[in-house]
């Protein structure tokens, strides 16, 4: 069942409704639906596809020349080889001069690490054999930092001929939500702080009923494919897994400076940066700053996959249950009672998330959005607000900023006055009297009355897991 993605099929299916030859690059992390989007964009086009294999150029051409031979003779038994590349691309540029076609290379960074002078061959027929073709080439890739440095960036033989690119993204909340409708709102946001909202991984999860029967079944199973899902992908993208799982348990565990990484894991500071930077091309960690008062001493890092920062939180702390097919007798107080804990970070990824599907809505249109930590000089303590958006003010000659100020529950109890009343002293630290400041309040569980009424005649808003989903 294909869900979702509306907005880059449509984007493919306007690309080919042209009379040009396109070059579309299609690339995002691995099980995030790339060939599902592309499967459901061929349905009946004539296509070529090719899924490049981790192997060496003569197992590639073998099997570029079966899915040509595909093609040209559906069901063929025998398909003849091609003595080269060169050869191959030949068949496919006479197929294309007859035939509006659709060739699609499925994981390009294997092809072309197999033969390196792909990217110059594939310039070269875009420049010269297939300008004036019918064809519809997309460049499929899970190796993000491949794509974007190979492929994309101006050093790349590729740069200035693709006509079209999608970074597929994992599904945010509200279009995961679209897997399970049957599901209640809150069984649904835990699947996403469980699956990140990554296709694959809700489906593999496979709730029906309870959640935490699925997460038994499906997770907390050392022979199931999501308990082996964050080796499994270490190991494909990377060459030193083993490492870098060390690093992931250290952000997991609470050790979020840069410095304090590097001393953990005994490495210099300069191999450190290098392997953060791959965990974060990666998407699985994140550099987080205040988004006012920025300085070198307030960055640190943390877990930005809910997948991962799921599976590293609750799996190697019991994995001797999980081993020994004992994780249902202690699920409850292992998992259950810390999940709304574990939540809370999701919570505020998904309250930014609906702030951006209601942009339109909002008081201001948002500059920049993120969230502020610092030191309260009359509290005498470290303070924090999960959202702070910024915007200029609407006219050129109006002083001072709009803020958007926001706090994220995710508890089991109605949220007070005394929220807004802390969020607004907190916001004073770095607020002027000629800033406008709105505040937004999210919550699991709702409001207290005393609250309610205030929305009615202040600039608070209020919103429920239930608006959320609305």
């Amino acid at each position: 069942m294909f869900l979702c993605r509306e907005k880059e099929l449509n984007t493919l299916e306007k690309r080919y409704a042209g009379n040009s030859c396109e070059c579309v690059v299609i690339y995002g992390r691995r099980r995030v639906g790339k060939t599902a989007l592309i499967n459901e964009f061929i349905k009946n086009k004539r296509t070529i596809y090719f899924s490049a294999l981790r192997a060496s150029a003569e197992d590639n051409l073998e099997s570029l020349s079966k899915s040509i031979q595909e093609y040209l003779y559906p069901g063929s038994i025998a398909a003849p080889v091609y003595h080269s590349f060169e050869e191959a691309f030949s068949e496919i540029t006479r197929i294309a001069k007859n035939n509006k076609v659709v060739f699609v290379i499925d994981e390009l960074p294997y092809l072309c690490e197999s033969d390196d002078s792909i990217p110059s061959r594939l310039q070269h027929l875009l420049d010269h054999d297939w300008e004036c073709s019918g064809l519809f080439l997309i460049l499929c890739g899970s190796s993000m930092s491949f794509m974007e440095k190979e492929i994309l960036s101006e050093q790349s033989p590729l740069f200035g001929r693709r006509t079209a690119q999608i970074k597929l993204e994992p599904l945010d909340y509200f279009d995961a939500a679209k897997f399970h409708p049957e599901c209640s709102v809150e069984d649904n946001a835990l699947i996403y702080g469980i699956t990140g909202g990554v296709p694959h991984y809700i489906n593999k999860l496979n709730v029906h009923g309870l959640v935490k029967d699925a997460l038994l079944e499906n997770f907390f199973d050392s022979a199931s494919y999501l308990f082996e899902e964050p080796e499994n992908l270490l190991r494909q993208e990377l060459r030193e897994p083993a490492f870098y799982n060390s690093m992931i348990a250290a952000i997991a565990g609470g050790t979020s400076k840069f410095s304090d990484i590097a001393s953990k894991l005994h490495i210099p500071t300069a191999n450190c940066s290098k392997y953060l930077n791959t965990l974060m091309e990666l998407g699985i960690v994140e550099k987080v700053e205040p988004i006012i008062g920025k300085t070198k001493n307030k960055v640190y890092y943390r877990i930005k996959d809910h997948f991962f920062r799921f599976w590293y939180r609750f799996v190697p702390g019991n994995m001797m249950a999980i081993s020994s097919g004992n994780m249902d007798k202690i699920y409850d107080q292992a998992v259950g009672g810390y999940l709304h804990d574990f939540m809370g970070q999701t919570f505020e990824y998904m309250s930014r998330e609906y702030l951006l599907r209601h942009f339109a809505e909002l008081p201001f249109p948002l500059q920049n959005i993120g969230e502020w930590w610092g030191s309260d000089p009359k509290l005498k303590k470290e303070i924090q607000l999960d959202i702070v958006a910024t915007g200029v003010k609407a006219h050129a000659n109006a002083s001072g900023m709009n803020y958007l100020i926001g706090s994220c529950k995710f508890k089991n109890e109605e949220i007070s006055l005394d929220e807004l009343e802390l969020i607004r002293n907190y916001a004073g630290n770095f607020t002027t009297a000629n800033d406008s400041c709105h505040y937004y309040i999210f919550s699991k569980s709702g409001f207290t009355k005393g609250l309610k009424d205030l929305e009615k005649s202040s600039d608070v808003k209020l919103v429920t897991l239930e608006d959320m989903y609305r």
